[in-house]
């Protein structure tokens, strides 16, 4: 059944599943909700019946999967700047949320190295401004708060980084995203105990590639971008290792981290959590060019780019044992199928199909695979 939010066809659907009772009429904040795993976690968080209300900058023109998908008519959809705590607080104030989920950020290492005071202060200061305004809402019991595998120490010597490893970062971005975790930090530990306390959670995802992503300056988007121009994919660092994981993956992690949260004896999750994925999935910039280039066919090429660019780490591999461990959290699709099930979807998008169904359809996947 294709979701259409508001539709009686859409209340069947969850009214047939009891497992869509915890979220059916729930009150949710997403902030960063026109960005891309906004747009994907605010659509799936509508499809199980919640009402949602977002906080982000304008959509980015052209493609925008937000936009596209015609979710605006079915949420809060406030804009503004995170940076502004008088916005954001009237945002939450007004809609009341039990559950915040707080994406909003500057995502890119090239735009933290040319703006570093924007980003220390979009995601630090903003990820302030999102827990003081919770702390100011009675009505909020759980908050989950998505940083970065990138907020660690890269010179603290560990191969692969565990919740215990120091925080760094050798970038502004980066290291805004480890100044974004002593935010939380300081503020939970300061926060005013009483049995209506809000818990929060830290969830440190991977690279995450799927449809929708149009950014610039990110490897699966500029490759779709350079592909269907005819035009070879350039790579700054192809050797480069990353974990790599699809989309769905870690907003499903986040779903389950706020009705952890909310259960007895959710304390226990309110800490931080690496979410990568399995070793497998830890693969060479070049490896996953290869393998989209495979997917789009004929012509799909890549090269080294010219020039010199900026320093970023050569690998990065992240302990998700914690979360396999005690939450029995695993990534669920693996990487080629990522991969295919991505190109995919660029193709159908860039074929003129309704993006409302190519999310639904892709959800709907996810979950008869996860149930």
């Amino acid at each position: 059944m294709v979701f259409r939010p508001g539709t009686v066809e859409s209340v069947a659907l969850i009214a047939a599943d009891p497992a869509r009772d915890f979220w059916r009429g729930r009150r949710v904040v997403v902030t960063g909700h026109t960005g891309f795993k906004g747009a994907w976690l605010s659509f799936w968080l509508r499809r199980l019946g919640a009402e949602v209300a977002g906080f982000a900058l304008d959509p980015q023109p052209g493609l925008n999967a937000f936009r596209l998908s015609g979710l605006a008519a079915h949420m809060d959809s406030r804009i503004g700047d995170i940076r502004d705590g008088s916005a954001i607080e009237a945002c939450i104030t007004s809609h009341r949320p039990t559950v915040i989920f707080h994406l909003a950020a500057q995502a890119l290492v090239r735009a933290g190295i040319a703006d570093p005071v924007g980003t220390y202060e979009t995601n630090a200061i903003g990820t302030a401004n999102v827990l003081l305004a919770a702390r100011a809402c009675e009505s909020i019991r759980a908050i989950v708060v998505a940083t970065s595998d990138k907020c660690y120490d890269l010179r603290a010597g560990a191969a692969r980084h565990s919740e215990e490893d120091p925080l760094g970062g050798d970038e502004p971005y980066s290291a805004s995203k480890a100044s974004a975790e002593h935010v939380v930090s300081s503020l939970r530990a300061t926060w005013p105990k009483s049995g209506a306390a809000a818990r929060i959670a830290v969830a440190r995802a991977g690279n995450v590639i799927g449809g929708g992503d149009w950014s610039t300056d990110r490897l699966v988007p500029d490759a779709i971008a350079a592909f269907a121009a005819g035009l070879p994919l350039e790579l700054r660092y192809p050797d480069a290792i990353r974990p790599w994981q699809f989309v769905l993956d870690p907003l499903f992690a986040y779903l389950d981290f706020a009705r952890l949260l909310l259960a007895e004896g959710g304390d226990s999750v309110a800490r931080a959590w690496n979410l990568g994925p399995s070793p497998d999935h830890e693969r060479p910039v070049a490896w996953v060019a290869d393998a989209l280039a495979a997917a789009w066919g004929a012509g799909a090429t890549w090269r080294q780019a010219a020039g010199v660019h900026p320093v970023e780490a050569t690998a990065l591999r992240l302990d998700s044992s914690a979360a396999a461990r005690s939450l029995g959290w695993r990534s669920r699709v693996g990487l080629a199928e990522s991969i295919r099930r991505t190109v995919a979807w660029y193709r159908a998008q860039l074929g003129g199909a309704d993006v409302a169904t190519l999310m639904d359809e892709e959800i709907e996947r996810f979950e008869a695979a996860a149930a």
